[in-house]
């Protein structure tokens, strides 16, 4: 139900952002679509998850959190930072595992998820904010 849950919020905020948002919106979450499918394909089998350090996975969160970082550094707008802090704390929880392999194989499977929901989130508020601003700007029609 969860990965329900997050496939549709994940399908409603990619097409808003791609839609309604900006270059940088776009780009967010096609990052976001990428590293999921991605994700997907090299995740372990349930059985083992989180058992190790899953560096396929690592990989990917570092890869994405490059792509939000460089987002964050060319925007004039604060909630990629806010992304980027976000995205460095799911790849810090590979570190973490790596450091402390005894590190709960709950905690470590959770650390890899939770932050992606409250990225998807601030993804939809920017998109709308930037939207809101962009307006603004241009004065009414």
């Amino acid at each position: 139900m969860r990965v329900l849950i997050y496939l549709s919020l994940l399908l409603a905020v990619t097409i808003y952002a791609l839609r309604r948002g900006d270059r940088e919106a776009r780009v967010t979450a096609l990052a976001c679509v990428g590293a999921t499918a991605a994700t997907a394909i090299v995740l372990s089998p349930l059985i083992v998850r989180s058992a190790n350090v899953e560096t396929g996975v690592a990989a990917i969160d570092v890869a994405v959190l490059v792509v939000f970082v460089t987002v964050a550094l060319q925007s004039a707008r604060f909630w990629p930072l806010w992304i980027s802090g976000l995205q460095l704390t799911t790849t810090l929880a590979h570190l973490i595992k790596l450091i402390e392999p005894d590190l709960l194989n709950v905690a470590y499977g959770a650390a890899m998820r939770f932050w992606s929901y409250p990225i998807l989130l601030i993804l939809a508020i920017g998109t709308y904010r930037t939207r809101l601003k962009t307006q603004d700007v241009a004065g009414p029609s």
